[in-house]
């Protein structure tokens, strides 16, 4: 039984009702036609001009080679491998740091307004500088000073900057969790003896870090692209791989192979995160979208 014959076969029902529902389904099949039909139009005139165009036989040939595609395929493989771990262990420290910095930031202790003011400090800088360029600053800068016990190895130095220049951005997202915790919550954990560090960790947090959690994964979509950044240190992830076969058969097909392993990480990300907004907007409004 579909949702506009329901109210029909129940007695109780409203008519009115039902012919609304009934409405509502001819206009959210229309719209999916209407949708399905305009996509394959603007997609199909898209492709008869790119086809058609002057270039395209070259452009096929560099950039769309199957024989190409296979041939750099397993080392780009290889070398992806190398960005999923960097950017897993990168994630794991991001969102420490990142959480450490939202809740000095938010504290409101005078003993620690030092500590409040580094942290203010911290966030603004960091997020004033290009990730490439800290990357650059980091990755060539702090070895060339030859520190006893500083690690020189270029994917220590590439993990490090996708610490420092990611938590200062997840730090303000957990800090918009924190601040969107209405201070009742606060209030009723005090009353009830909890300390202020007991309150920000039993009561506080765990609703910040839920209503967060959509914006939380974003970053890690971003975080997962921007390790592709790390080439430019000379680490032998997917983009430097693809760079290497390139400069090797003058053939750019790689760079469609690394993008499609990176396309495979970061599209069911990015709809998982959309669920994740969905469903939380259902339970807060609790409308269905």
């Amino acid at each position: 039984m579909t949702e506009a014959e329901a109210p029909l076969r129940d007695p109780g029902a409203s008519p009115g009702r039902a012919r609304r529902l009934a409405y509502q389904n001819r206009q959210r099949r229309r719209s999916l036609l209407i949708g399905a039909v305009s996509t394959v139009v603007v997609f199909g005139v898209v492709i008869l001009v790119v086809v058609n165009s002057p270039g395209w036989p070259t452009v096929r040939e560099s950039f769309f080679s199957w024989e190409d595609f296979k041939a750099s395929f397993p080392e780009i493989l290889n070398g992806f491998a190398r960005n999923v771990r960097i950017f897993i262990i990168a994630e794991v420290f991001i969102l420490i740091v990142a959480l450490v910095l939202a809740v000095i930031r938010s504290s409101r202790a005078p003993v620690l307004t030092p500590l409040r003011l580094a942290a203010t400090a911290y966030v603004d800088l960091i997020r004033g500088i290009p990730t490439i360029i800290l990357l650059f600053l980091l990755g060539f800068g702090v070895p060339a000073l030859r520190l006893q016990g500083v690690p020189n190895s270029q994917e220590f130095w590439a993990i490090t900057t996708l610490v420092v220049s990611y938590s200062a951005y997840v730090a303000e997202v957990y800090r918009a969790g924190i601040d969107s915790v209405h201070e009742s919550q606060t209030a009723a954990a005090r009353s009830l003896g909890l300390s202020s560090a007991q309150s920000m960790r039993w009561v506080v947090l765990p609703q910040a870090v839920r209503r967060v959690i959509p914006p939380l994964l974003n970053d890690f979509v971003a975080l997962q692209k921007d390790s592709a950044l790390l080439a430019l240190l000379g680490v032998q992830e997917a983009f430097r791989r693809s760079q290497i076969y390139v400069a090797e058969t003058f053939n750019f097909t790689a760079y469609l192979a690394a993008a499609f392993l990176f396309m495979l990480v970061t599209i069911p990300l990015a709809r998982f995160t959309d669920y994740l907004i969905r469903r939380q907007r259902e339970r807060t409004t609790g409308t269905s979208i």
